[in-house]
């Protein structure tokens, strides 16, 4: 399956690659934890696939050891989404590996920039209980949903920020989302970011971390992008790091 991914998207980037000339390049909803507002192009999917490994208090770390999201553009205000994660969980002496529950959803835009008024959309998400390995079905249909918006500062640099809350099919208590980034770009192709970001638990202490990360455009229609982050809190995980690659094409 990997190979197979991995084929068509190098065959998408050598074999044709004029078909977006006069489009903006790829805007990814990784490597940050903060998520774009802007809408994949009408009739294009995009491919965010990832890596990821983060070590817990203790014996405790997470591996991700593929993760897609999946956009569709309907239109240039609407867009699909799917996400899939295959997991390997280490808990103490404990251990399991399995797909977390499917996530279907969309994203739609807001509001266009206009002064101090951001660029804004809306993300929303339902997780499907069993479609999932053993380990990781939970007992509810859960919904995630948050506001992401941009300011452009100049021509280089952009602040972005992300407000919303997601449950997790076990509980029904919302777990409160924030996020703050500023992204910086050295070239047309490398990009950087510094991001504070963190999780709200009613009855549970807060979770604050700090990430930061950089991006290298290959083509317009392809990125790179590496990333790692820290722990502020008791509770918080002490780090983790990540690898990705996006692309996207026209159907």
């Amino acid at each position: 399956m990997k190979t197979n991914i991995l084929f068509f998207a190098f065959f998408i980037l050598f074999v044709n690659p004029s078909y977006t000339q006069d489009m903006t390049s790829i805007q990814t909803d990784r490597p940050d934890q903060t998520e774009c507002p802007f809408i994949t192009p009408k009739h294009y999917f995009q491919i965010e696939s990832g890596f990821s490994y983060e070590k817990g208090h203790d014996d405790t770390s997470e591996i991700i050891a593929q993760s897609f999201l999946t956009r569709f553009g309907v239109n240039d205000f609407f867009e699909l989404r799917l996400i899939t994660e295959f997991v390997n969980t280490n808990e103490y002496s404990n251990k399991y590996s399995g797909i977390n529950p499917i996530l279907i959803g969309f994203k739609t835009r807001l509001l266009k920039e206009n002064g101090i008024i951001p660029n804004t959309s809306l993300i929303g998400h339902l997780g499907i209980p069993k479609a999932a390995s053993s380990d990781y079905k939970v007992n509810n249909y859960y919904p995630e949903f948050r506001f992401t918006m941009q300011h452009t500062i100049n021509e280089k640099q952009s602040l972005s920020y992300n407000l919303g809350a997601e449950w997790n099919g076990l509980s029904n208590n919302p777990t409160y989302i924030y996020t703050l980034t500023t992204g910086y770009s050295f070239t047309d192709k490398m990009g950087a970011y510094l991001e504070l970001y963190g999780f709200l638990v009613q009855f549970e202490k807060p979770d604050h971390r700090f990430d930061a990360g950089l991006t290298y455009l290959i083509t317009p229609n392809h990125q790179f992008d590496v990333s790692g982050g820290i722990g502020f809190s008791k509770d918080s995980p002490d780090f983790y790091i990540a690898l990705g690659y996006s692309f996207r094409f026209k159907i």
